[in-house]
């Protein structure tokens, strides 16, 4: 019988030689082709990504704007715990340009650059800071996106935000759970509010309305006058029972209960706050442990 290889050529498989195994050349050229389109896209979209997050060294100090609002985080390259937030940090930095933000989101290698993390007096990793104006606030709260989120967009945005409908009023209790509100005209009451906002803007919203926004329930004794809203009521500010407007603020910006973590433990015994703790099993919780 006589075989024509010619027409059975086309079907042959690839065969290993010299314990090599053989390539087929088309299949070559589709997955050079696909790994191309793969590098390509991750390239991209990591490109896109960190176009969002800029690398700050030293020369930031002189090319920064003066309006120009800045969230900033300081690593070391060795440091496990910045490499665990480099992607968290690209997300923000996506996100808030995606939400027209005014903050700027950088990082800067504090090693690489000692001037700049002198500046901001940083003294561990990963530091994470928003400067402001002429005000730097440090973040000490939790290393999540969502913690960080809300510390760019309540300290980049007004100090007090005025409250001019009873609407407005409405929808800011159902996004805080603690709200600290001026009510009255100008005063030097409102001056302080303002300066303890500057301070404390790092943990807690501060807003201002007339008396007319206030919901009718709301009785307040005198005008003007600071009330903190939360856990269902309200409370006035009493200078001669409270003291300090500043003081009572650190005080009174946590819930009256709630569940902790290391970072609200320490922020609460750093205000002074009497806490009394309530160890409970989570998992299980008992009728006992509700109690």
């Amino acid at each position: 019988m006589v075989v024509d290889f010619r027409r059975i050529r086309p079907h042959l498989q690839p065969v290993s030689i010299e314990g090599q195994c053989a390539v087929n050349p088309a299949s070559v050229n589709m997955s050079d082709r696909r790994n191309k389109v793969q590098l390509s896209v991750l390239l991209f979209l990591t490109l896109s990504v960190s176009a969002f997050v800029e690398e700050l060294d030293d020369t930031f100090m002189e090319m920064r704007g003066d309006d120009d609002i800045w969230l900033i985080k300081f690593y070391a390259p060795w440091c496990s715990f910045c490499k665990q937030l480099d992607p968290v940090w690209h997300q923000i930095g996506s996100e808030l340009k995606s939400l027209g933000s005014p903050v700027n989101v950088g990082k800067s290698d504090a090693t690489a650059s000692p001037g700049l993390a002198k500046e901001f007096k940083v003294r561990g990793y990963p530091a994470i800071f928003m400067w402001k104006k002429d005000v730097k606030y440090n973040y000490s709260g939790p290393r999540t996106k969502d913690g960080i989120m809300d510390f760019a967009n309540r300290v980049g945005g007004p100090l007090v935000r005025s409250l001019s409908s009873l609407q407005l009023f409405q929808h800011a209790m159902s996004h805080h759970n603690i709200m600290f509100v001026y009510v009255g005209a100008t005063s030097q009451l409102k001056g302080n509010f303002t300066s303890t906002a500057e301070e404390l803007i790092v943990h807690t919203y501060f807003f201002s309305s007339s008396r007319d926004v206030l919901p009718k329930a709301v009785s307040l004794p005198s005008l003007p006058a600071v009330v903190v809203f939360k856990d269902g009521t309200y409370f006035t500010f009493d200078e001669e029972n409270d003291g300090d407007l500043k003081s009572w603020i650190n005080r009174e910006r946590f819930p009256n209960y709630f569940l902790i973590d290391s970072y609200t433990l320490y922020a609460m015994g750093e205000s002074g706050k009497l806490v009394v703790l309530a160890l409970v099993e989570v998992k299980s919780l008992c009728e006992e442990s509700l109690r």
